[in-house]
């Protein structure tokens, strides 16, 4: 048991529950929709994240010795050398999965396991660090984009979620030694904009939504004339068509009033007093945000549906987390 304990602190298990929404979101940000080769993409981000997890205890292990001794390799619990095979392993599975799932994904994520061992053994600690998770993350969205739809669809949702891993990094930086309030504040404010932004229809879907209104309208006006019923069928359908597009809204608002309260609280709270405990418990929050923020941006791209799993994800992932830490 405490083996096993040791391998769920440094894979950080409960932050895994932040990965599946990555592809899931990309997927329908594509214009497409979840398929089989999704879930291959999925199982390639896990494994990628967790490679990323295991590499970068492996390059902090002196760090870890002075500052947080207590975790799985300066603690004596793992070797370092199980933890970089581990790393090694899991970054040969995800590739191999994405492989699976097809050239568009496995062009998505070699750059992607490029881009996470380049940050764990040299990025981390230069002004580049925080750029490089943003573009990981980034990446992972873009990966799901691939199996489904168009690609490049999906690119502005990908640099909304690179834009919160962003301020979520930058505030990690100061998770051991705390002692400014200017990270936290600027989190905070880069939450309150992604809020707005994920709140409103993505670009090209209000328009689409609008246009199957009115196609419906014409469509159910046209076959109610024809068998006698009149124009009020057509008015029943585009009255069920704005009910339809009202609670589509209403989701959206949700998720991102969902993500605003689980990053701005610890934000504001390390923002008013950044000591290492608050600041880690920032960290934390900006992690657990991912979910919700998923899920918005997954029903901005107008699939309820996908939005819904992913935020049900969340309780689950919470609950995990006070078993073992997410950072």
């Amino acid at each position: 048991m405490s083996r096993s304990r040791a391998w769920a602190e440094l894979l950080r298990l409960p932050a895994l529950f932040t990965v599946p929404g990555d592809a899931l979101s990309g997927a329908v940000a594509a214009g497409g929709r979840p398929n089989p080769r999704t879930l291959l993409a999925i199982g390639s981000s896990l494994c990628l994240y967790e490679a990323g997890m295991a590499l970068n205890d492996w390059a902090d292990r002196a760090e870890d010795a002075a500052e947080r001794p207590h975790r799985p390799l300066p603690s004596g619990r793992i070797r370092p050398s199980s933890a970089f095979t581990a790393a090694c392993a899991l970054t040969a599975a995800g590739l191999g999965l994405a492989a699976g799932a097809g050239r568009p994904a496995l062009a998505v994520a070699a750059p992607l396991a490029a881009t996470v061992w380049a940050y764990d053994l040299s990025l981390k600690h230069t002004p580049a660090g925080p750029v490089a998770m943003a573009a990981a993350r980034g990446l992972d969205h873009l990966l799901g984009a691939a199996t489904a739809g168009r690609p490049h669809k999906a690119l502005p949702s990908a640099a909304l979620l690179g834009t919160h891993t962003l301020a979520v990094t930058t505030v990690s930086r100061r998770e051991t030694q705390g002692g400014t309030s200017l990270p936290p504040l600027a989190a905070l404010a880069a939450t309150a904009v992604l809020t707005r932004l994920v709140a409103r229809v993505a670009h090209g879907t209000k328009r689409a939504a609008s246009t199957g209104a009115q196609v419906g309208i014409v469509t159910a006006t046209t076959t109610a004339t024809a068998t006698g019923m009149g124009i009020g069928a057509g008015r029943r359908r585009h009255a069920h068509d704005r009910v339809g597009l009202a609670l589509d809204g209403a989701l959206r608002t949700a998720l991102a009033t969902a993500y605003a309260a689980t990053a701005g609280r610890p934000y504001t709270h390390a923002a008013l007093n950044p000591s290492p405990p608050l600041t880690q418990r920032a960290v934390g929050g900006g992690i657990r945000a991912t979910i919700p923020l998923q899920a918005a941006l997954a029903a901005r791209a107008g699939s309820g549906l996908t939005a819904v799993a992913i935020a049900a994800l969340a309780p689950i992932g919470r609950k995990y987390a006070k078993k073992v830490s997410v950072t």
